[in-house]
């Protein structure tokens, strides 16, 4: 086994949560039965733990051994289809068929490809994909099969490997390259991932499969994906992935921004049974456990196990990598890792600073507001943005990005593409806010402000 030494960096965690995480990954590897476990923890943008248990005393794995990481590759095939939508070359409301013809998919549009709710079959007709030649598959129409739909597109969430297989082959055809040279080129080598690659380079594990009822094992064959290499050919380690989870919670503009990674997190699907309860994004899974939300997602192919989970509001991330085909919940085991670092050293915030130049607009609309008699307060963040939020009630809540004509555009929930308004009497000042036809006031019912349905002559009262 190994873990992160005694003069490791200041940024590295404390004695006992060190212990905690490796307690964490020795009884999942016992329990789990796996040949071998290897786990890593990124806080503050660096690595700041590493760990791993094996059956092999004195050779455990570090963060530079490779394992299959299975559907963990769709995040990376998401992350090129956002960067071609960045580009200008499409839209995430294209219809498939504008830019691969001839697939009997071509109505599904590519934001359903992405979020799993285009309505295709979770698997290929035929043969267990994972365990056969890719030969068997040797076009789209094998992938796909004679009838591609399960559901009708964009009703709900159906997991579907061959809709990842499909936005490969829109890589391709955008790019005019094969998919895992657009991925070597656009998001490997600037992201520094020199270890992430679609073939096994030494040191890498051998997968395995271990008997549910007695203690031997069997080697699994490593087949080549072929076609379906986009939703889970990758071979990768804790190291890189580590920092690509790093890459989905702050963004890169080498590769994606912050806005963009920010997409990819947020829900585009909502949960089914059988899939993370938070819902699916754009490539990545949401989870809500314990009170925090996490993004990340699971993989296993023939012989190996992975998860990738990362809290933004705690800025940990974990990946765990296993060499067994079942028995081992890789996810659960990264999602507890998560949690062992945020509950034992919380996040210390950044210090309080005040703005250098603050918007002078949106300081004029910041204070409390009242929808009807509701009350509202809307706060002015560190990042610009405008924060609407209920006060002492439910209500919702809602966060709004300026735009160049002076409204702003909500960015999630409700009020997601919406636009916010300040509506000016003729002196100039603001009278009330416009919000989706909803109007905002200074104060409840204001009897001066254009309330739908008018407010009540005689105003507020008591019973007499």
């Amino acid at each position: 086994m190994t873990d992160m030494p005694e003069d490791a960096p200041l940024a590295a965690l404390l004695p006992a949560t060190r212990r905690s995480l490796l307690h964490r990954i020795a009884v999942a590897q016992a329990d789990g039965r796996s040949p071998s476990l290897v786990a890593a923890v990124a806080r503050g943008g660096e690595i700041v733990w590493e760990g791993s248990r094996t059956m092999m005393p004195g050779h455990g794995p570090d963060g530079d051994v490779q394992y299959r990481i299975g559907s963990i590759t769709k995040t990376f095939t998401a992350v090129l289809v956002l960067r071609l939508r960045d580009e200008g070359l499409l839209d995430l409301g294209d219809p498939l068929g504008k830019y691969l013809p001839g697939t009997g998919a071509g109505e599904v549009t590519i934001a359903q490809l992405l979020s799993h709710t285009a309505g295709l079959a979770a698997e290929t007709p035929g043969e267990w994909w994972e365990r056969t030649p890719a030969e068997l598959r040797p076009g789209l129409a094998d992938v796909l099969g004679a009838q591609p739909f399960r559901q009708p597109p964009g009703r709900r969430h159906h997991y579907s490997n061959p809709g990842y297989t499909l936005l490969g082959s829109l890589i391709e055809a955008v790019r005019g390259r094969p998919w895992a040279e657009v991925l070597q080129a656009e998001v490997l080598e600037p992201l520094g991932l020199d270890r992430t690659g679609v073939h096994p380079e030494q040191p890498h594990a051998g997968g395995w499969a271990v008997h549910p009822w007695a203690d031997v094992m069997m080697p699994e064959p490593a087949e080549d994906l072929g076609l379906m290499a986009a939703a889970g050919q990758l071979w990768s380690t804790t190291r890189d992935l580590a920092r690509f989870a790093v890459f989905l919670m702050q963004g890169d503009d080498r590769v994606l921004g912050a806005d963009s990674v920010r997409e990819m997190r947020t829900a585009a699907s909502p949960p089914e049974p059988g899939i993370a309860d938070g819902g699916y994004g754009l490539g990545l899974q949401l989870l809500e456990s314990g009170g925090r939300k996490l993004a990340g997602h699971s993989g296993s192919l023939p012989g190996f196990v992975a998860g990738l989970w990362f809290g933004e509001s705690d800025d940990v991330a974990a990946v765990v990598l296993a060499n067994c085909t079942s028995g081992l919940p890789a996810s659960t085991v990264a999602t507890d890792l998560v949690r062992l670092v945020a509950e034992a050293e919380p996040r210390i915030p950044e210090p309080w600073r005040p703005f250098r130049e603050a918007d002078p607009v949106a300081l004029e609309l910041v204070g409390p507001w009242y929808w009807g008699a509701a009350p509202f307060v809307l706060r002015l963040t560190a990042d610009g943005l405008l924060e609407l939020t209920p006060v002492g009630a439910t209500g919702r809540a809602a966060r709004f990005r300026s735009a160049p004509d002076g409204t702003w555009t909500g960015l999630a929930g409700y009020y997601a593409g919406e636009q916010l308004r300040a509506v000016r009497r003729p002196d100039g000042t603001v009278g009330h806010l416009d919000l989706c036809s909803f109007v905002f006031t200074r104060q409840p019912y204001a009897p001066d402000a254009p309330v739908p349905g008018g407010v009540d002559p005689e105003g507020w009262r008591g019973i007499g």
